[in-house]
């Protein structure tokens, strides 16, 4: 008769027992794994920058990078059409005022010049032609006038003295009356002929200064015509060097086209663009310094562009100091600019990515080596150092330098 076997079951249930406290093991060791904190990332300290927080005086600058540019100077563009005959003049040429730097060639303008200057020619020939016949008239009237006036002054005799004759009964009064009469109808025709002088004369200056006006007109068209002429010949304009050419022999120029750059030499200035952020504290007169890589040079701030341009302010810089050996326009520059002297604040060297007035975190080291996260808010900013508003002390070392690789830790171990 077969069995039972019971020590199968006995022995299967104590295999599923060990397997489901290995499991619970398992979910409990994960779990205290879980609840620890994780490693934190070894680094070498030489890799990373450490700064103290130290309290005391702070100069506020902003810097920003820039050129020297020319305080006096001038586009040269064309004032007429014309093709480029020849460049009479290359970049780096000092040249006077009435240098001729390229020469134009335009028939057309040429053409025109010609044909005002006989228009002035005509009008002047009929002003004084003009003159001339109004002066003849002038002189006729008063030939006029003067055979009036002698007329006049016979009838008037030849009246008296038939009055005194008719008191005789030698003239008869109708004689007399007739004679009183004629000398009246001629003293007023002289009066009329006189007082037709005066319109004349009148009329003849109306005429003379309209004539002189289209006279004028046809000068001023003259002068016009000729500066176009003497356009073709693009002069400098002013003393000092030749900065730059736009255009090339046989090149066509339009009106308006520029064609040279002038400078006057020894007087530069300092282009500098500052970040839109750093910018809200420049004013007129803040003291400045100018890198030209072969010296500094002291300035002074003359004007700030109220506009911004791709997130950066134009702050123009004049420069008071003796310039160094190699200074020229164009020159690449970097310049700062004070702007305020912060007294017994925290400050600290600029952490990099952090902007002034702002919170953002910080690796703070301790004696141990370990560096751990913490919030810090930030006040106003130098070019190489910031404020402490809140978060760390006097004597705090935090880490600067850039350590966004490891944004995803808050510890890390200084080797």
């Amino acid at each position: 008769m077969d069995k039972v076997r019971t020590d199968i079951d006995q022995r299967r249930r104590r295999r599923w027992l060990v397997m489901a406290g290995a499991g619970a093991l398992v979910v409990a060791g994960g779990i205290s794994l879980a609840m620890l904190d994780p490693i934190a990332p070894e680094v070498d300290a030489r890799t990373v920058f450490v700064d103290g927080v130290v309290r005391g005086d702070l100069q506020r600058r902003v810097r920003g990078p820039g050129v020297l540019v020319p305080r006096e100077q001038r586009w040269i563009a064309a004032d007429v059409e014309g093709r480029v005959e020849r460049v009479a003049v290359r970049p780096g040429t000092a040249v006077k005022a009435d240098t001729v730097l390229v020469e134009l060639s335009n028939p057309e303008t040429r053409q025109l010049a010609d044909e005002a200057s006989w228009a002035l020619d005509a009008g002047r020939a009929e002003q004084a032609s003009l003159r001339v016949r109004l002066e003849s008239d002038v002189l006729d009237q008063r030939a006029r006038i003067a055979e009036a006036r002698a007329e006049a002054e016979a009838a008037r005799l030849q009246a008296e003295a038939e009055g005194r004759l008719s008191g005789q009964k030698i003239i008869s009064d109708l004689q007399l009356a007739r004679s009183r009469l004629t000398a009246e109808q001629l003293a007023v025709r002289l009066q009329i002929e006189e007082e037709r002088l005066i319109k004349l004369k009148a009329s003849i200056d109306a005429q003379l200064r309209a004539q002189q006006a289209r006279t004028e007109q046809l000068r001023r068209a003259f002068e016009h015509r000729k500066g176009q002429l003497e356009a073709l010949q693009v002069r400098a304009g002013l003393d000092g060097v030749l900065q730059a050419l736009a255009v090339d022999t046989g090149q066509q120029l339009a009106l308006g086209a520029n064609i040279a750059r002038v400078a006057r030499p020894g007087s530069l200035m300092a282009e500098l663009r500052i970040a839109e952020i750093e910018a809200k504290d420049l004013e007129i007169g803040l003291a400045a310094s100018i890198d030209t890589r072969n010296g500094i040079v002291a300035g002074r701030v003359a004007r700030v562009e109220p506009a911004v341009q791709n997130g950066t302010v134009k702050v123009e810089v004049t420069l008071t100091g003796p310039m160094p050996a190699g200074a020229r326009a164009d020159l690449s520059v970097d310049g700062v600019i004070e702007i305020e002297r912060l007294n017994g604040v925290l400050h600290v060297a600029r952490p990099v990515n952090v902007q002034p007035e702002s919170v953002a975190t910080l690796f703070k080291v301790a004696g141990s080596g370990d560096a751990t996260r913490v919030p810090v808010r930030f006040g106003k900013a130098s070019v190489d150092r910031i404020v402490i508003a809140e978060g760390l002390t006097e004597g705090d070392r935090v880490i600067v330098s850039d350590v966004g690789r490891y944004e995803r830790h808050d510890r890390l171990t200084l080797d």
